[in-house]
Formats: C-alpha cells, structure tokens, sequence
C-alpha cells in the first residue's frame, strides 16, 4: 500500500495527511484551531500562492496572514480589484488608475474613458465608492482566479477597454495569462489575492490632491485603516516625472516594450538622462543662490538604501563647481562611534542605521568649527576594527567652500543640532518610480531600490542574493525609524529613477536571482522579483552614459566609489 500524501505545515512543524486536490483554503480550515488565524494567502514550497490553489502532491506549506509582508501584499492587490469593481458599478464610464504609493496609501485618479480627461472625484462619489466597497466585502463574494490562452484574455481585456493591460500582454508573449473575476468583472495582478472580500474588513477611501487615496489596514492596529500622512514635496516630485513619461509616451511596461520593440531604446535613455542633468543643475543653482545669500554652507544629502545618493552627490559637486563653488565632501561613515559603543537593534545585532552609531558630539563640533574657518582634523573610521582613526588628514574651508555630506540622516535635525537651520540645505533622494505594470500595478519604488541593492551588492561587495534579500527587512526597518519620517524635511527632493532602468536591470537581475535555492525563505522574495522582471523586456546598456546614477549599481561609471 502506498503511503498516505502529506503536506509538512511550517506553522506547528509537522507533516499533515491530506487526500491531494484540496485548495490552500480547505486545508487551512481542515486544521482550523491547530492553525489558530484565518490566512490570507500561503508560502508553498517557499512561493505565494493564492489559498485557492490546490495540492495535488507533497508539498511545504506556511499559512499567511495579512501581518506577513507577503499577505499585506495580497491584502491591498485584493483591495485594488474591489475598488475597480465599485468603480465599475459607480462610475461605469471611467478609467481607474492607481498610480503610486503615497501619503501612507495608493494614490488613484480617473478618467473618462473616451475624452481621457480627469474627472473629479468629490465627497459624494467617493461615498459612493466606499459603499459599494463595504457592499462587495459583506456578500464575501469570491475571488475566482482563472488560466487561459493569452490570446483568449488579449480579447476579453480589449472588450473590457483594458487597453493597458492589452498592450502588456501583446509584449510579453506568454502563452498563458492568470487572471481573476470578481462579481462578473475580470483584471489582472501582479501575485495573488484573497480568497473572497470577506477578507477585507478594513479599508478607507480619502480625497487627496487631484485624486484620492486607497487605505489600506494600519499595521501598527490592524484593526483601522492607515492615516493619511501629508506628502505635499514628495507628490509634485511624482508629478514632475509623471508629467514627462506623458510626454515622451511611456507611462506603462507595455508601452515601454514597445518602444524596445520599435528600437526607440536610445532615445528614452538620452531624453531620461538629460532630466536627470537638468534636475541636478537646477538644485545646484538653487543651492548657489541660497550661499550667496548667506546660508547653504552645509549641504545635507540623504535617502534610502540604492536610492543613488553617490553619484547625486558626485553630480552636483560638478554642477556647484560650474557656479564658482569649491564643494568640501565629508563622509559620515568616518563618524561612526568605536564597535563596542555601537547601538544594538531588537535582535541584538550593532544597528548601524540607528543616529546613535554615530558620534554626534564630535560629529558637530568639526562642523562648527570648519564654519568658522579653522582646520580641523579629520577621522576615518576602520570598518575591519570597528574604531575611529586620525591619519594627519586636515580640512579648512575657502572663500567660496560648502561642504556636500551624504548619510541616511542627512533631514534628521538632531544629526546637526549645532548648525544654524540657515546654514544648511537639505536634499531628499529616492527612486520614485512613476512607471506603471498597468493601470491597476504600480511599481513599488522599494522593489526598484531593491533590485538595485541586489545587483550591486553582488558586483561590488561579494554578497549573494540570498544575504541581501535576507537583510532587506533590516534595512527597511531602519528606513521607517531613521529616513522617511524626515523626507519632507528637504529644500528640494531629486528623483532618481529612470523610466528605462528596470528593462537595464532585468537579465543582471534574473541570474542574481536564480541562484537563490528554493530551499530557503528567501526563495519567496527571489521568484517574486524574477516574475516581477518577467514583465520586461531586456535593455542593452551600451547607450548608458559613464556618468549615469545607474552605473553606480551596473559599474561602468567614470566617477569613483
């Protein structure tokens, strides 16, 4: 007699019987208080998977929660179809565009289907929307999720006016597509849903800006919806960008393909490269007036983690150089405090990230002191040893000197507590990327920053995808505690994405990632990533210029790190 099929539940550690051909769900509720949650979604064999796939074979299974970054993750997909059913039945002319994450939600607009123009979105019709949500999570109706051909879905999509998504699917050339219907409408999602809008008891719609914010749960209570936390500097950031991929005709993954498809290639790369040239020329011009004014004499550069901060700092040193500036650039890193007075994280691991790694005493005593014209010895801190040193290195600002200094804390106010706020201009760098999937998939910017991460960890610091997706939380962590809460801190914000680079990254990124074993944890991040660059198509990177922000994770550049 053959052996009983078993799946081996990660949740309590031991194998369970199963019969085979039973969904995630019926064995979720088959194990019911020995589970003690109801899930979300799950990691089989160390992938997401919907509760409503079946297992047909052995399998290791972990039950999600909408707490797990994986379940969060399905939980707003989820709530972005629901919206766009409510859209369907309140609005039916429309378009729905979800665009970004901003403000501690998802910034959506819409648009009428056949002029294209924006339409407002008041108090009433955003009540509206919001009660045909709560209608849809009360009948707890299903998320069915269906294969078919993808010329078969190429057709549904088109008679749906899913343009976008038609224009996806036409590039990609899979011979399969995944989609989902909920209460008789059909889309599409980057990764898996719930399995019902019964799931998705907290929710809120508010009205921002042009559009509106989507709310997704609180994680601090999960039993609220978020608060809106206001982004004035960081949403016209968007909007300048969102702006410009308008005009040059690349707002979406389709359209970007298509550009590769037609060798148009060449010129994204020169128009986007130029931006980013003006952007940097004209924060270097309001920094130069802001010094002849009497102030800017420091120079506070920050961001999170690949946000490009490097060569931002290196490219405007040149554009402050051409306004008769002499930039003095300090590292912060050579003011870390010796290992043994370093902060511990909650794991017990030196937290580097935290300000207090940092000797802030010395830190602004050099500072005031360099202000007042006198020379100062200079440290550089030995990251072998863990301690501080003094080589004979001295600085003492000129005449027309400014010191550029690029650090995670650079809007933190504590970090230069004794300079006078009209001495300092601060700068707020991130990848905000403003390239959509589709209309309904935006591109997280923390899944940019952390390709990125990955490919120049691997090409620079000999670490493995499986060590940097790992301390991916960390950083993380620290950039919710130490970096975002100061970002509209900043006298001007530089984005530093750019519309081609996923396209660039993507075959650099796919070998990185397929060394992940699928026998780790960290397998569930590296085969998101890969279907995630799936959606691209490749991106020669002989047109890149030497002194692009990319090169900083690509090598090739002429600056030197």
């Amino acid at each position: 007699m053959s052996d009983v099929m078993k799946i081996y539940c990660e949740n309590f550690g031991e194998y369970v019987d199963i019969e085979g051909g039973e969904s995630l769900q019926e064995l979720a509720s088959a194990l019911g208080p020995r589970l003690g949650f109801e899930p979300i979604c799950a990691h089989v064999n160390n992938k997401t998977e919907p509760l409503q796939f079946r297992v047909f074979a052995p399998k290791q299974v972990r039950f999600l929660t909408r707490m797990d970054r994986s379940g969060e993750r399905v939980y707003i997909r989820s709530l972005c179809m629901m919206l766009y059913r409510a859209m369907r039945e309140v609005v039916p002319d429309a378009v729905l565009r979800i665009e970004h994450s901003i403000a501690g939600g998802y910034y959506c607009r819409l648009f009428d289907r056949v002029s294209g123009e924006r339409l407002e979105v008041g108090t009433e019709r955003l009540e509206a929307l919001k009660g045909a949500m709560r209608s849809l999570q009360q009948r707890d109706i299903p998320f069915e999720r269906k294969e078919r051909l993808t010329k078969d879905i190429i057709g549904k999509f088109r008679a749906e006016g899913l343009d976008d998504k038609v224009e996806l699917l036409e590039t990609i050339h899979e011979l399969y597509t995944t989609y989902y219907r909920l209460d008789g409408v059909i889309d599409s999602y980057y990764g898996a849903l719930a399995p019902s809008t019964g799931c998705l008891d907290v929710f809120d719609l508010v009205k921002y800006k042009e559009g509106f914010l989507l709310m997704g749960f609180d994680r601090a209570d999960p039993s609220r919806p978020a608060a809106v936390c206001d982004q004035e500097k960081m949403y016209e950031a968007f909007n300048e960008n969102q702006r410009f991929d308008r005009i040059v005709g690349v707002s979406n993954v389709g359209q970007l393909n298509k550009a590769v498809e037609e060798d148009r290639q060449t010129l994204l790369i020169n128009v986007a490269e130029a931006l980013h040239d003006k952007q940097i020329a004209a924060i270097a011009d309001r920094i130069a007036e802001a010094y002849r004014r009497g102030g800017a004499r420091v120079v506070l550069i920050a961001g999170p983690s690949s946000s490009g901060k490097t060569t931002f700092t290196k490219r405007l040193a040149i554009y402050l150089m051409t306004n008769l500036l002499e930039p003095e650039m300090i590292s912060l890193d050579n003011y870390f405090v010796n290992r043994e007075q370093t902060p511990r994280d909650e794991t017990g691991d030196y937290d580097y990230e935290s300000l207090y790694a940092l000797d802030l005493a010395q830190f602004n005593a050099d500072l005031s002191a360099l202000l007042r014209g006198e020379e100062v010895r200079m440290p550089t801190y030995n990251f072998e040893t863990g301690t501080r040193l003094y080589k004979g290195d001295t600085l003492r600002l000129g005449p027309s000197s400014l010191l550029l200094m690029e650090g995670i804390h650079g809007l933190n106010p504590e970090l230069t507590a004794s300079i006078p706020e009209k001495m300092k201009y601060r700068v707020y760098v991130s990848a905000l990327t403003t390239l959509s999937i589709d209309d309904h998939n935006w591109i997280p910017t923390t899944d940019n920053r952390l390709l990125r991460r990955v490919i120049r960890d691997h090409k620079y610091r000999g670490a493995s995808a499986v060590e940097t997706l790992r301390r991916w939380a960390s950083v993380r962590r620290g950039e919710e505690k130490w970096i975002f809460p100061y970002q509209e801190n900043a006298d001007s914000m530089f984005n530093s994405s750019l519309l081609f680079e996923l396209g660039v990254m993507k075959d650099y990124g796919e070998a990185i990632l397929r060394e992940v074993p699928n026998d780790c944890p960290e397998y569930a991040e590296a085969y998101r990533l890969r279907r995630f660059l799936g959606y691209f198509a490749p991106i020669a990177e002989k047109s890149i210029p030497p002194t692009s922000l990319l090169r900083e994770f690509l090598g090739g550049s002429s600056f030197r790190y």
